[in-house]
């Protein structure tokens, strides 16, 4: 008989993980002092102007703004299109995407729990982590740490796992708390766009501050009795 192939601890995994990430998508602009945009420029033009520079590209696609929005197939076509200076005689500018190049995912780890945040961010650099940040709680007025990360990774593709040290750690969508308005107190939108009344966050009743408020708790979303910023909202936690 052979001899028995050894299986790790619990925690442990022999594995792998090459870092692949690069930009994928990218703003093309038109440089223009007349505020020029692509909603005047041919496609044809447009198409063979990429192509020629970078190859066939997964998609090309114009935004309201007018903008072109390039997602590319390689990271050899990453680096190329912002090569791109000009369009037949158009020129233009290209810069990676603000947004759409990263993700964010949630990993659990009590070993983690007294390693500082700059350390864990540079062991997972050559993974695709660009960023760390402690998930915290607030309990009995104090603001508590907890062994959950919120670890942002530099491509639009979250990874299914992420290895540190010894241990493989499963990476969960990061979903963040819902926007709340601070003016009406509702969901979905920001104090800045928002048409809605004043409404006092612990109370819900429209018209004061929620600085001070001392009435009953009253939630504006779910009619709860607790108030509109408080984690047991029913409208919240859908």
């Amino acid at each position: 008989m052979g001899k028995k192939k050894l299986r790790p601890f619990s925690g442990q995994q022999n594995v792998s993980i090459l870092s692949n990430s690069y930009p994928t998508f990218f703003i093309v602009k038109l440089i223009s002092s007349n505020k020029d945009t692509f909603h005047g420029v041919s496609p044809f033009l447009v198409e063979k102007s990429i192509s020629d520079t970078v190859g066939e590209v997964k998609s090309i696609k114009k935004l309201r703004s007018g903008d072109l929005l390039v997602e590319v197939a390689s990271s050899k076509q990453s680096q190329q299109i912002l090569k791109l200076k000009s369009m037949s005689t158009i020129p233009v500018s290209v810069s990676p995407h603000e947004t759409l190049n990263t993700s964010k995912g949630v990993v659990t780890c009590g070993e983690l729990f007294n390693v500082p945040l700059d350390e864990i961010t540079e062991k997972l650099q050559s993974q695709g982590v660009s960023h760390v940040r402690r998930i915290t709680i607030r309990r009995d007025g104090q603001l508590l740490n907890t062994k959950h990360l919120i670890l942002t990774f530099s491509s639009h593709v979250l990874p299914k796992y992420v290895k540190a040290g010894y241990m493989r750690l499963s990476v969960r969508p990061y979903i963040p708390n819902p926007l709340r308005c601070f003016k009406c107190q509702r969901f979905g939108h920001s104090q800045t766009s928002c048409r809605g009344t004043l409404t006092c966050a612990p109370c819900a009743e429209v018209g004061h501050e929620s600085t001070g408020c001392t009435a009953k708790e009253k939630c504006v979303n779910c009619k709860g009795d607790h108030t509109s910023f408080s984690r047991n909202c029913l409208t919240w936690k859908l």
